[in-house]
């Protein structure tokens, strides 16, 4: 079974992200099934996804980036940042970090 956690950096200004709307969702038989809905803390970091560990199977972790920019009164193109991924048994722990700006954003699987 795995774990998830994410950290949101703001790379335009140099500092972490808090405040950002996130939605992790699992994708079943009957389509895709919100299991968490949480806002990044002070640090821009947010690790209490679910309960129970994740199981083997295909997510998605939505961050509405342009909430975040439009409150720090900033212009941007994307509205949502979104990392669809694939969890394998055994799997470990998943640390999927954003590194977002108006104009652009990335990720990458962290530690």
């Amino acid at each position: 079974m795995s774990s998830l956690s994410t950290h949101i950096l703001d790379t335009a200004l140099g500092k972490p992200a808090s405040g950002v709307a996130l939605r992790l969702e699992q994708q079943t038989a009957q389509g895709w099934e919100t299991l968490c809905e949480a806002l990044t803390d002070a640090d821009g970091r947010y690790n209490a996804f679910t309960q129970a560990p994740l199981s083997a199977g295909r997510y998605r972790l939505t961050a509405e980036i342009g909430l975040y920019f439009a409150q720090t009164l900033r212009e941007t193109l994307y509205p949502t940042a979104q990392i669809d991924f694939v969890v394998a048994a055994g799997g470990g722990h998943y640390h999927l970090p954003f590194l977002i700006s108006p104009w652009s954003w990335s990720t990458y699987r962290g530690s």
